[in-house]
């Protein structure tokens, strides 16, 4: 009797898919290629062409862009990153680096050793396109989106979704998808920040005040049903309540506005410019948006901020550093990860 032999293609497909991995893409927003005026120039072509990030008239906005904005900041910002920029690279790229190995171990030892960690970014390199090809080629058929933003937003965490849906539409077989859209809330997180928090003072005493400050949005897009400043302030209170903080031993604020049109409120720069003159002595400041230190933190807040609250009357001024590759802020995104696909299965 003939026995009945399948193509070869067919074949391939089983055994690439006998036991199908799950794979996790990190993401983040993302970082020029270098400190140099044509890598920032680039860079923020594709950050601020994304109509999610800037939602105005897309003519208007194109003209604007490419007949000020890139003739204008490449050169200003480029000499921003040089100031923070590493032996390494751009911090926010290390720091990125760091987190998906120390995660893909993590995830290892807790014995999910089919599972693969890649890392992307939504703007510039490693870009969201090589980060899914680099899950397919390991035969992940269910993939996990984890962008690194803490409170969603639809200028950040949207816009990785939409990224990773635009690729996916070129494929043939497209795999089993979820998103993590959020973690503003979850335990281990505030756990994290807490530490970090409480070692800092352990290390120097404590503030007047802590000020916690998150990247901004503009007013309109919280009027249009963004949540992102809702999901700020929980973060903010659970924080204050994990330590213990009063009222008046806290204050959120929110930084990085860029334009005319009004951001939502309190500004940062505002506040520090408040407390100075009316006499604080001490600030302690902490971005609990920002998964990895980057441009907005070490030259925006540890610099500049500082410059802004000494400058106007205040004595001490201390920027505590984002989470990064601290041992429990890889321990939350671990856990966020194996909750998520504990459920999926590898058979």
């Amino acid at each position: 009797m003939q026995t009945f032999s399948p193509p070869e293609e067919i074949s391939t497909h089983r055994n690439q898919h006998r036991l199908p991995s799950i794979g996790v893409l990190v993401t983040n927003l993302g970082t020029p290629s270098a400190p140099t005026k044509s890598s920032v120039r680039t860079y923020l072509k594709e950050f601020l062409s994304d109509p999610r990030v800037v939602e105005t008239n897309r003519l208007l906005w194109w003209c604007i862009l490419n007949g000020i904005i890139l003739n204008l900041r490449p050169a200003r910002s480029a000499k921003a990153y040089k100031g923070i920029w590493t032996e390494e690279g751009s911090p926010l790229l290390v720091h990125s680096r760091r987190q998906a190995s120390l995660i893909q171990e993590a995830i290892i030892k807790n014995g999910f050793e089919n599972v693969h960690v890649e890392l992307a970014m939504r703007y510039g390199q490693p870009s969201i396109k090589l980060g899914l090809e680099a899950l397919r080629a390991k035969g992940c058929g269910k993939i996990l989106i984890l962008p690194l933003y803490p409170q969603y937003a639809a200028a950040t965490t949207a816009s990785t979704f939409d990224a990773v849906s635009d690729i996916l539409k070129e494929w043939r077989w497209v795999p089993e998808t979820r998103t993590v859209s959020s973690y503003y809330d979850y335990s281990l997180y505030i756990q994290a920040l807490s530490n970090s928090i409480r070692e800092h003072w352990d290390k120097h005493g404590t503030p007047d005040c802590l000020l916690m400050s998150f990247h901004g949005i503009p007013k309109r897009y919280l009027v249009q049903g963004d949540p992102y400043p809702c999901f700020c302030h929980k973060t903010a209170r659970l924080v204050a309540e994990k330590l213990n903080l009063t009222d008046d031993q806290w204050m959120l604020g929110f930084q990085s506005r860029f334009g005319r049109e009004e951001w939502i409120k309190p500004y940062t720069d505002d506040i520090l410019k408040s407390f100075g003159k009316e006499g604080m002595k001490r600030v302690d400041i902490i971005c609990p948006g920002f998964s990895a230190d980057c441009l907005e933190t070490i030259e925006e807040i540890a610099i500049e901020n500082r410059d802004v609250f000494l400058n106007s009357g205040g004595e001490e001024f201390f920027y505590i550093p984002a989470l990064n590759e601290r041992e429990d802020h890889i321990n939350a995104l671990t856990q966020i990860i194996m909750r998520n696909v504990s459920d999926w299965g590898l058979d």
